[in-house]
């Protein structure tokens, strides 16, 4: 059983002297010997709702996939926030199970985005989780029309988009909040807020590392969405604009350079085992003993299956994933796809003051989960996500800290640590008081991550050193 020790009792117990008020041991449990449970109030994250709302916002959901679901789940759960008024959705049956979910009438029920600008403004506030090349134009063209905007990492295909999404924003006045939901997450909260008070002393360096495990990389990049740079975006963006951010929040300085290196080195096809097939199912040799067979993933253990739109009944559900696996890219054999995303790849980033940080990116994997190391003049952080060790170089002690969020982890559906809702209520609020100093993420920060992705794909692509502007 936990139990409850106060502020004081705790840097007894650990001998601790340095950062007291940086580590705000109020509010831990014990846990164990030298760790310590720290539950985030809702204020640690972003602003106290000053007043009730005097209504709910509402909005409309341009794509009903993964990422809609995960936003609209939190309209489902805090109905006097928001309501989706809305949905464009071209595939059939998450349009008719998103309309279901919402109760929405048939009136705003539209197969495109185009057909949803092609109506007078109806709601506050568009909700776009489309794929990427579906984000610059209807990002440009809500705001044209008057409606807010949640947008989907990344924010566009190429720098000048982003540009010219700040820009809109700025003409317009519009508010556009970018899906950096890192920002929310409990572990990289404390460890921002750490850094700010001093624990560590003056931030010098930062090493960073993202294991996107084998069958992830399989899944969304080599058979997925995203397997090809030139119809999505660089999977540095796709995949990575979410550390590049935390990065540049973490330092709070601006970055000035960066260097890239890493390529597709193994989902090629002159790595295709002897034996194997277009297929996994049309009689590939190696089916049964390949970490990356589609049979085993989907059919046999039946995991990441929420990109296929399966029958609600179980026992129709085999048949339909082996018709996916007939008829679309998640069957066909990785080393023989038209994929060009790297599965390796390294940068190098030169901060203000001369703090500098490595982020290392990595398919080849049998976990998940982001590491992270901060080094101090005055002591050092490593954490993974779940836990944070914080040492201090003048009294050689350590904390272990286990951050939670209060209220949003055991909702269903709410990913990152809590943080796709906290996200979502951040956004509520800066639409219903028409304020984009209540998000953490707004458009003027979240395009510097992007311009940093851009210039490590140049660097990476030509071998040399990228300024940022």
């Amino acid at each position: 059983m936990k139990r409850n020790i106060s502020r004081r009792q705790a840097l007894k117990t650990m001998g601790l002297t340095f950062g007291a008020a940086a580590l705000g041991i109020d509010g831990f449990s014990h846990t164990r010997e030298g760790v310590f449970e720290y539950r985030l109030n809702l204020e640690d994250i972003f602003n106290p709702i000053e007043n009730p709302l005097k209504r709910p916002i509402k909005a409309i959901t341009c794509g009903a996939g993964s990422r809609g679901n995960v936003y609209g789940g939190y309209a489902t759960n805090f109905p006097e926030q928001i309501t989706i008024v809305g949905v464009a959705e071209p595939i059939p049956v998450r349009n008719e199970r998103y309309v279901k979910k919402h109760n929405i009438a048939a009136e705003n029920r539209f197969n495109t985005w185009e057909d949803v600008f092609k109506r007078p403004k109806f709601a506050d506030a568009i909700i776009i989780t489309m794929p990427d090349h579906l984000h610059y134009e209807p990002c440009m063209k809500a705001m044209e029309l008057g409606y807010d905007v949640l947008l989907e990492k990344p924010m566009a295909q190429t720098a000048q988009q982003c540009r010219d999404i700040l820009a809109m924003t700025r003409k317009t006045g519009r508010i556009v909040a970018v899906c950096h939901v890192l920002r929310y997450s409990p572990y990289f909260v404390k460890m921002k807020k750490l850094i700010e008070e001093g624990a560590i002393g003056e931030l010098v360096s930062i090493q960073h590392f993202e294991p996107i495990e084998h069958i992830h990389m399989s899944h969304s990049y080599v058979r997925g969405n995203w397997h090809n740079s030139k119809e999505t975006t660089p999977i540095i963006l796709a995949k990575s604009c979410h550390d590049l951010d935390i990065l540049r929040w973490m330092t709070g300085k601006k970055s000035e350079s960066i260097v890239a290196m890493g390529g597709l080195k193994w989902f090629r096809k002159e790595n295709a085992p002897k034996g194997s097939t277009d297929r996994c199912m049309n009689g590939c040799a190696v089916e049964a003993t390949c970490p990356y067979s589609a049979m085993k993933i989907y059919y046999r253990e039946r995991g990441w299956l929420y990109v296929f739109d399966l029958p609600e009944e179980k026992e129709r559900q085999g048949d339909a994933i082996l018709e996916y696996l007939k008829t679309t890219n998640y069957g066909r054999c990785v080393y023989r796809m038209d994929n060009d995303q790297p599965d390796h790849y390294v940068t190098s980033i030169q901060f203000e003051d001369q703090v500098t940080a490595n982020f290392s990116m990595e398919a080849f994997t049998s976990y998940s989960g982001r590491r992270t190391r901060v080094m101090g003049s005055m002591g050092d952080m490593v954490g993974d996500m779940n836990e944070l060790t914080v040492t201090d170089f003048r009294t050689e002690k350590s904390i272990t800290l286990v951050p939670k969020a209060e209220d949003v982890e055991n909702y269903k559906n709410s990913g990152h640590g809590g943080g796709d809702w906290f996200l979502m209520r951040d956004f509520v609020m800066a639409v219903a008081n028409q304020d984009p100093k209540y998000l953490t993420s707004t458009i003027d920060q979240s395009i510097e991550s992007h311009l940093m992705g851009f210039a490590a794909e140049e660097s990476r692509k030509n071998s040399q050193l990228v300024k940022i502007k």
